[in-house]
Order: structure tokens, then sequence, then C-alpha cells
């Protein structure tokens, strides 16, 4: 496993907010939405100087809103998919925007269904922790799909 490290500061991201509580295949349905109804939030997305979006998150918190990892053994949570967009953009009539705080992450390409339990496993080897809840992302530039796990809050 390719484990990487970065510091993100703190980012926003406007998308569609689901629960596990609203059922199986619920992130499914709110990335559908998101993709259907993208042109909505297109103009408040950060861009790239080349105009390539800065990232798509699959953004995850417990029921708090805190950021702290899902609930009952990661069954239990709070997901919000969407598009980094600008600080002070306004999420627009049925979107959400979610400003996730700064942390140290380690990051791994999310290419095995148990690719997040292998973290957990690496995290416990290493004598780290969970700093906070763990986010997927789609790097635009290479189409990738990596799990970002924060270490420290910054």
């Amino acid at each position: 496993m390719d484990i990487q490290t970065c510091v993100k500061e703190s980012f926003s991201v406007i998308g569609k907010e689901g629960s596990t509580e609203d059922g199986q295949g619920f992130i499914q349905l709110l990335w559908r939405d998101v993709q259907t109804q993208f042109k909505q939030i297109d103009s408040l997305v950060k861009r790239e100087p080349n105009g390539r979006l800065c990232g798509i998150w699959g953004v995850m918190s417990d029921f708090s809103r805190s950021f702290m990892p899902w609930e009952n053994d990661f069954t239990r949570g709070l997901y919000l998919a969407g598009a980094e967009v600008l600080d002070d953009a306004q999420a627009p009539e049925g979107w959400v925007k979610w400003t996730i705080p700064g942390y140290e992450y380690i990051y791994v390409r999310n290419n095995s269904k148990n690719k997040f339990a292998e973290v957990r496993q690496y995290l416990a080897e290493n004598h780290m922790e969970l700093a906070g809840a763990a986010h997927d992302f789609n790097c635009q530039k290479t189409g990738q799909d990596f799990i970002y796990v924060p270490v420290k809050r910054l």
C-alpha cells in the first residue's frame, strides 16, 4: 500500500448531503444528484489555472457535524457528495456547504473494497490514530480515487 502524506488547510465543499439512516445505496444516490444538477454549482467550484476542478469530494462526518469518524464501527454518519468551492461561496437552494477543518492527512489510492480497513490496520501498526473522519477524493487530473485520512488537526 503506497501511503502518502499531505497537509490541507481548511476547505469548503458544496454538495448533496445524506445519512446512513437514508438506507442502503444512499451515497450512490447523492452522487447521481450531484452529477445531474452540477450546473447549479458550476460557477462556485474552485478551479486550477487550466480550468480543471480542484477537487471532487465525498466528505464524511459523525452526526454531531464535528468531522469525527462515523459511529458504531464506522457504520453510522453523514456524507456530503460534492465539489470543492471558494470559501465564501453560498450553497444554492437544495445544496449544503460544509467547511472542513485543516488536517495533516495520510492518503492512499482507493482501489479495493477493503481499502479503509487496510488503512485502519496501517494506523494501528504505526501507532497512529484517526484525528477525524476519512474523506473520499477524486483527482480530476488522473481520474483516480483516494481516501484521505486525517491524522492530526491543524
